[in-house]
C-alpha cells in the first residue's frame, strides 16, 4: 500500500486536530493496523500539507491517546491496540493441550465464516481486485512449490477477506489472531500438505473462498470459509491419531525385539 494513497491534505482550520482526526479514522477503520509504520515526518507533513510543527503537535496528541508510539531513530508506529491475543504462558498451554487447540479452531471457524459472508456482501471493486491478485499469487506459489510464498499468500488472502468485511472490530481482532498463526503457534501449514500429499486441496479451498467473495455470493463464501477450517480440524485429528498409532507400534516393536531372559 502506498502511503500517498491513504493520506489526504487537510484544511486550514484546526490543522493539528484535522490531522489527529484523519489518522484516528484510518486506525479505527482498520486501514492502519497495529505495528504499521507511518511515513517519515517530512513525507507525512507533505502528504497532509501541514507544517512539521503542526504534525508533531498532532502526533503528540495521538501518542497521549495511546494510538501511536514513537521509537527514537526508527519512526512512528501504530500502537498495539488489541494487545496480545494470548499471553506466552497460555500459548504454551495451548500447544500442550489438545482440547484448547480445537477450541481455537472452533473460534476461527465462526469468525472466518462471518467475515467471508460480510466480505461477499460488502467488498468494493478495490477489495475484489486485491483478492484476485492474491489468488493469482496462491496459484503461482503452488505451481512453483514455493512454500514460503504459499504461506504468505494464504495469510494475505484471509486478511484481505477480513478487510473486505468492512468491520473494524473484526479487522483488528483477526489481525492479532493471524499473527499467532503466522508464527506457527497453533499449527504448521506444511503438516496440512501431508494430508493430501501436494497441498492441492488447500489451494482449491482458498481459490473457492476468494472467488465466492469476488462473485458476491454470501452463502457460498461462508460455506467455503467454514469448510476450510473443517478440513484443518479433521486433518489435525487424523494427524494426532496417526502419531498415536505410530507411537504404539514403536512400543510393540521394541517389546518384540527383546529376547526372553
Amino acid at each position: 500500500m502506498s502511503p500517498t494513497a491513504i493520506f489526504e491534505p487537510v484544511g486550514h482550520e484546526s490543522l493539528a486536530e484535522a490531522v489527529v482526526s484523519q489518522i484516528e479514522d484510518l486506525i479505527a477503520s482498520g486501514i492502519l493496523k497495529q505495528g504499521r509504520k507511518l511515513p517519515s515526518e517530512r513525507d507525512l507533513a507533505e502528504m497532509l500539507r501541514v507544517s512539521r510543527p503542526k504534525l508533531r503537535e498532532a502526533l503528540s496528541v495521538l501518542e497521549e491517546r495511546g494510538l501511536v508510539t514513537t521509537q527514537h531513530g526508527e519512526g512512528t508506529f501504530v500502537a498495539a491496540l488489541t494487545g496480545q491475543a494470548m499471553m506466552p504462558a497460555l500459548l504454551a498451554l495451548y500447544e500442550r493441550h489438545e482440547p484448547a487447540f480445537f477450541d481455537y479452531l472452533e473460534y476461527r471457524r465462526e469468525q472466518e465464516g462471518f467475515a467471508a459472508r460480510l466480505a461477499a456482501r460488502r467488498a468494493t471493486k478495490a477489495d475484489q481486485e486485491r483478492i484476485a491478485e492474491i489468488l493469482v499469487e496462491n496459484d503461482r506459489a503452488w505451481r512453483e512449490n514455493d512454500t514460503k510464498a504459499s504461506q504468505e499468500a494464504d495469510f494475505a488472502l484471509h486478511s484481505a477477506i477480513v478487510d473486505a468485511s468492512q468491520n473494524a472490530t473484526l479487522i483488528h481482532i483477526m489481525a492479532s489472531i493471524y499473527e499467532l498463526t503466522r508464527k506457527g503457534v497453533f499449527y504448521n501449514r506444511d503438516f496440512l500438505k501431508t494430508i493430501d500429499g501436494t497441498g492441492k486441496k488447500l489451494l482449491d479451498q482458498h481459490m473457492e473462498l476468494g472467488r465466492a467473495v469476488i462473485d458476491g455470493e454470501e452463502e457460498r463464501a461462508e460455506k467455503a470459509a467454514t469448510d476450510h477450517i473443517d478440513f484443518v480440524e479433521e486433518s489435525f485429528r487424523l494427524g494426532i491419531e496417526r502419531s498415536r498409532r505410530e507411537a504404539m507400534a514403536e512400543k510393540r516393536r521394541l517389546l518384540s525385539d527383546q529376547k526372553p531372559s
